[in-house]
């Protein structure tokens, strides 16, 4: 099939993908796109399974998760894979058991799961080397109206990014796309996409922001709203990626034993303390420490006075003790001493 027999949206959606396969091709790297059966993944899904045609080298693949949250997920799940081979692709589709006593809340215990079943073998054995997520400018919109909301910082506002990861290699080919195109490719190709009855509730906050915030904000502030906040993503992403380079620079000088020296990062740039913080923090196993979180530590360091210590997720406890910040876990706790002073402005 050319590229002339391909309607407006499908074009589009093919011509995005065109650099990612063209590099999976260079490395002989299998591409594994992840459906849902929604309209964004399905067009996804439809647009790698073209380039397969016209590529037979292409080693392409599609994975359905049934995260079994929901009445009827596994027939939805089964006729999602079931279109995935009509198009070409070969498709299966992995069940999993999402916890709910993780403490990260169902959506992000969802997540983890959706994402450990996206990077594992294949029948075949086989790890994918790139994964092709759908999400859309619109997505990324909502998102950024999301950090924006909860007073995030450069980071949240930085969105999604385009791609992460390494082996395998995330990548979203999507965002420079419309809802409204995906739904279009759909069209196209003769799709009939699964409309998920959670992307509706407005119970769910992303889905107050889709139907309500943004609409409201298209007519009180005029149209262009959803390009303007991606705009912003990809400028706050350029700061934000330089920021966590030179907090990864630093962060090395302040860590001391598996601690972190006090005087030392006392002494960084109050931008990149916090991002040194979290990086140790992630680093020793703490699942996604707030801004709460990285500001009460801070404070053993920019506001000191013989605190006990920051309790953290996972009976995890951060305490000052001899000029350093240590972690530690019931039965291991170390007093809290006071080191050194440090004797920086405005730091005690």
């Amino acid at each position: 099939m050319s590229t002339r027999a391909l309607g407006p949206a499908a074009l589009a959606l093919t011509r995005a993908l065109a650099v990612v396969v063209g590099r999976a091709l260079d490395d002989a790297r299998r591409v594994r796109v992840a459906c849902s059966g929604g309209p964004d993944s399905l067009a996804l899904a439809a647009a790698l399974a073209w380039h397969a045609r016209r590529e037979p080298a292409l080693m392409a693949e599609g994975l359905v998760v049934d995260h079994q949250l929901q009445d009827g997920s596994g027939p939805v799940a089964a006729r999602t894979a079931e279109q995935l081979r009509a198009l070409g692709l070969a498709a299966y589709v992995v069940p999993v058991e999402v916890p709910r006593d993780t403490g990260l809340g169902l959506e992000a215990a969802a997540r983890a799961c959706r994402y450990e079943a996206l990077r594992a073998p294949g029948p075949s054995g086989v790890r994918p080397g790139v994964v092709l997520l759908g999400h859309t400018l619109d997505d990324q919109a909502e998102t950024v109206l999301l950090g924006l909301a909860r007073g995030s910082g450069t980071r949240s506002l930085a969105g999604m990014p385009a791609s992460f990861g390494a082996d395998p290699l995330f990548v979203r080919p999507l965002l420079g796309l419309r809802r409204a195109d995906t739904a279009a490719a759909c069209a196209e190709w003769g799709l009939e996409p699964w409309q998920d009855p959670q992307n509706a509730d407005v119970s769910y906050t992303r889905a107050r922001v889709r139907h309500e915030i943004m609409p409201l904000l298209e007519e009180r502030l005029g149209p262009g709203i959803a390009q303007a906040l991606a705009r912003t993503a990809r400028l706050a992403a350029a700061d934000a990626d330089l920021l966590d380079e030179l907090a990864d620079r630093a962060g090395a000088e302040v860590a001391r034993d598996g601690g972190l020296d006090t005087c030392a990062l006392a002494a960084q740039p109050p931008a990149l303390r916090g991002r040194i913080v979290r990086t140790w923090l992630t680093g020793a196993g703490v699942v996604e420490p707030s801004a709460a979180h990285t500001a009460a530590v801070l404070d053993l360091v920019e506001s000191w006075h013989g605190q006990r210590g920051v309790d953290l997720p996972g009976r995890v406890r951060v305490v000052r003790a001899g000029g350093q910040l240590r972690l530690s876990r019931p039965g291991q706790e170390a007093g809290a001493q006071p080191g050194r002073p440090c004797d920086l402005p405005g730091v005690h």
